[in-house]
Formats: structure tokens, sequence, C-alpha cells
């Protein structure tokens, strides 16, 4: 029977059970993931968040994410700003802006005098290959829509990856937009080979969205960075947001500002809060 230690916490409802496995021993291949991610059962997450010893001098700590299903993923926004606030909490480091190694690249995120967090997401991708996608066809591989069939019904989705992969749909009202249907279909669609986090964006004007994300996984969740991010340099690259200004993201969980260049990368500020400590036997 092994003893662990964790912290629960949240990034505008986005929640996860955060791991310190610097300063105790933890292997999540012999652990029971999706049953702590039960909320009836077990802690109840949307991911698992695993601090690490780095693996190069070049960072300060390494980020491994596992989804509520067990499986582990390449990066979580939220995840990250939470990270951020845990290692600076809890006297893994003094730095208030740090370098982490995560699946999806290295990110830096940095903790404000207000308390929110600011990250460095990097740059995004867009080639079908990086995401990972397969075009019909009859698309051009650098096609700023593509076209996925959901049933008899042509769905155009704008493809980033953005450490992990997204597709983006505007739609006129989120409120009323198919989220769990087309999520579901096109999360584990056979042209996502990895699968992938759908996101339903509403276009208020030019500084303001509404979103909803279905994440792969997870399903809807309150609140996903990186969904958040993705919209907004797909909206950028559809001439539907302004390029290099803060957007507001406004999801169910609460609100989250994205400014993108295009070239250039992704900075996203949001709050990150603990929820309680706990400690359980396996």
């Amino acid at each position: 029977m092994k003893t662990l230690r964790f912290t629960k916490m949240h990034g505008l409802g986005n929640d996860f059970m955060v791991i310190d496995a610097v300063n105790q021993a933890f292997d999540p291949k012999e652990a029971p993931l999706a049953a702590w991610a039960d909320r009836y059962r077990g802690v109840g997450f949307d991911q698992l968040l695993v601090v690490e010893k780095p693996t190069s001098d070049l960072v300060d700590f390494c980020y491994r994410i596992f989804n509520a299903d067990g499986g582990e993923v390449e990066q979580c926004g939220n995840g990250a700003r939470c990270f951020v606030r845990f290692v600076s909490d809890k006297g893994l480091t003094d730095k208030k802006e740090i370098l982490v190694e995560t699946a999806g690249g290295v990110i830096v995120p940095k903790l404000l005098e207000n308390g929110l967090v600011t990250v460095n997401m990097g740059k995004p991708r867009f080639m079908p290959s990086e995401i990972p996608f397969v075009p019909s066809s009859d698309e051009a591989a650098d096609a700023l829509v593509h076209i996925v069939l959901v049933g008899l019904e042509s769905v155009p989705v704008s493809c980033v990856n953005i450490g992990n992969p997204h597709a983006v749909i505007a739609v006129e009202d989120v409120d009323s937009a198919p989220v769990g249907r087309w999520g579901e279909a096109i999360e584990s669609h056979e042209q996502f080979p990895e699968r992938v986090n759908v996101g339903f964006m509403q276009v208020v004007d030019s500084r303001n969205i509404r979103l909803r994300v279905y994440e792969r996984g997870a399903g809807e969740t309150q609140a996903c960075g990186t969904g958040a991010c993705a919209a907004v340099v797909a909206g950028v690259r559809l001439s539907l947001l302004d390029a290099g200004e803060p957007v507001k993201v406004s999801l169910p969980g609460g609100d989250l500002f994205v400014s993108w260049q295009p070239e250039g990368e992704v900075m996203m500020t949001g709050p990150a809060e603990t929820v309680f400590e706990g400690e359980l036997q396996y």
C-alpha cells in the first residue's frame, strides 16, 4: 500500500489533481488514474498534473498531464497556470517565471503580482501533419478551414496545434451549438488519428468571443486554456478577431485573455486557485 499527497486546484472550473513527484515517488503507470478522476468515488478531476524534476539544465521542471480516462496528453493551458502557482506555493522554486518541459514543447508561465498567471504557450502550428489531421483529397493542406463529415452534415473546422490538437468551429450561438453531438463525433473522427479537442466559438466582436470546448478524454469542461488559445488563433487567421490585441474568451467557468500576432507566440492570462490538500492510499 502506497500513500500519496496531492493538491486539488482549478482554473476557471477546469479542475486538477496535482502531484508533487519531486519530493515523493510516483509512477502514473501504477496508479488507478481513471478511478481517482471519478467525481463520486474518487477525488474528481478533468486532468491529473504531475510535477517532475527537469530532464535537462535548460528547464526548471517537467510537467506531465493525464486526462480523466487515464490517457497522457501533450498540453493543458489551465493546468499550466495551476502548475506555476503550485510550485511557487509549495516552495519548489522562488522564480516568478519558469521554463517548463511538456510533451508538447517548452512553455513559460509567469506568476503576476495581482495573482493571475500569464503563460507563453509558444507558436501555433497549422499543417495537417502537425495537428495531426488527414484532409480530404480535394482540400489544400494549408486551407484555413477544412470540412469534416458528421453523418450527413458538413462541419467546417479550423485546425490548430497549440501543444495539443484542436478543431475550432465558428458558430452563431454557443448556447444552441451541438457541442455534445458534434464534439463526441469529431473528437474521435478518423481524420484526427490522435483524436482532437473541439472548440465551439461565437464571435461577439473583434475582441470578445464566447467558447465551449469538448475535450478529448474528458468531454465538455468548464474551461480549456489551450482551447481558448486555439480559438483566438483561428479567429485571427479568419480575420474575425484583432491580431496582437488581448481577446476576452468567455467560457462557462469564467474569462481568459489571449493575444496572438501572426508568426508570433500565443500569450494567455487567467486565474489559478487551490481548492484543498489531500492524502490517499492505493
